[in-house]
């Protein structure tokens, strides 16, 4: 059962990152903004998820995994920015391709303590 939570999950998680990509695709396509946005706001909403709902309302297994595992899973991409990053070099960008994987695992941890952050002052207020 818990596997259809999952799918759920996954399937609205993917269709955000879908949007996501959809929205942030320009005429442009030098630098994989729609992948870094995914992928840093994933950062920030797992941790907020983790701390802020999962912990504060107990919530069952179905739901972690659910929220962690099919949303936040599907939503973000360490995939597709490892084959960012590889085009990027193979474009003869070696700058802006190191800069990508710095500001996405960076950023990354970064907006995962600020989730974290607002999680444990969300719950310390309730």
């Amino acid at each position: 059962m818990i596997y259809l939570y999952v799918g759920i999950g996954g399937f609205i998680g993917a269709s955000l990152r879908y949007l996501v990509g959809v929205l942030l695709t320009g005429p442009d396509q030098w630098f994989p903004y729609s992948t870094l946005a995914v992928n840093l706001s994933g950062s920030f909403i797992l941790a907020w998820f983790t701390i802020g709902l999962v912990e504060r309302y107990a919530l069952s297994a179905e739901w972690k995994a659910a929220l962690g595992t099919g949303l936040v899973g599907s939503y973000t991409t360490f995939s597709t920015l490892s084959m960012d990053a590889v085009l990027l070099y193979e474009r003869g960008d070696l700058f802006l391709s190191s800069l990508y994987v710095f500001i996405s695992i960076g950023g990354g941890l970064v907006l995962s303590l600020l989730g974290f952050h607002f999680g444990k002052r969300r719950n310390a207020a309730c």
